[in-house]
């Protein structure tokens, strides 16, 4: 089980997306920076202990219209080898744990074990903010019944439910007026 400091980080996590998202090819150009918002996501446990695996949600409202983000990071204590070096999110300064190197899970291997393990009805998703509790918006549809897939990740959420046999997942996260948008964040394609 993770535990979850109640700690700060310098700099925060939206800053460091504040200045990464719009470097990625997926992003949505808004009217200039970004201007994000935490939205929601869950935790995934590694089972070593060691990495600190977040699907988090950002919403941006620096556009005509709002749009929401998908983001899975590794926290990591050390630099991770062998990825490209625009899979840094960047680094911070954990009130509790030093340093800490923040990837962007789809080129984090713990990540995407754990992500498949989630698919395969293997791994449990964890509140953001609670210690051992299991965050009970998050769903499998389907299942992967396999370890040999692709992983597709929705980096631009989208309000909707799963469809056709993939195994989805499916979550939640809030807009700023304050309703629920829920849709698929990732998919196991076979």
């Amino acid at each position: 089980m993770a535990i979850i400091h109640q700690t700060s980080m310098e700099p925060t996590k939206l800053e460091l997306l504040t200045d990464w998202l719009p470097k990625q090819s997926w992003y949505l150009a808004g009217a200039g920076a970004p201007v994000l918002a935490k939205a929601g996501g869950f935790r995934l446990d590694d089972p070593a202990g060691e990495i600190g695996i977040e699907f988090v949600v950002v919403v941006d409202t620096a556009g005509a219209e709002p749009v929401a983000y998908l983001v899975p990071m590794g926290y990591r204590g050390e630099p991770l080898d062998g990825v490209p070096e625009a899979a840094l999110v960047g680094t911070s300064e954990h009130g509790v744990l030093g340093t800490r190197w923040l990837y962007d899970g789809a080129h984090d291997p713990v990540v995407q074990a754990q992500l498949r393990a989630l698919l395969n009805g293997a791994a449990v998703p964890q509140d953001q903010d609670e210690d051992d509790t299991p965050d009970l918006t998050v769903a499998v549809h389907g299942t992967a019944d396999a370890q040999e897939f692709e992983l597709r990740l929705t980096r631009v959420l989208r309000a909707g439910e799963a469809a056709g046999d993939a195994a989805q997942l499916v979550a939640e996260w809030t807009w700023p007026d304050g309703s629920t948008g829920r849709g698929v964040f990732a998919t196991a394609v076979r």
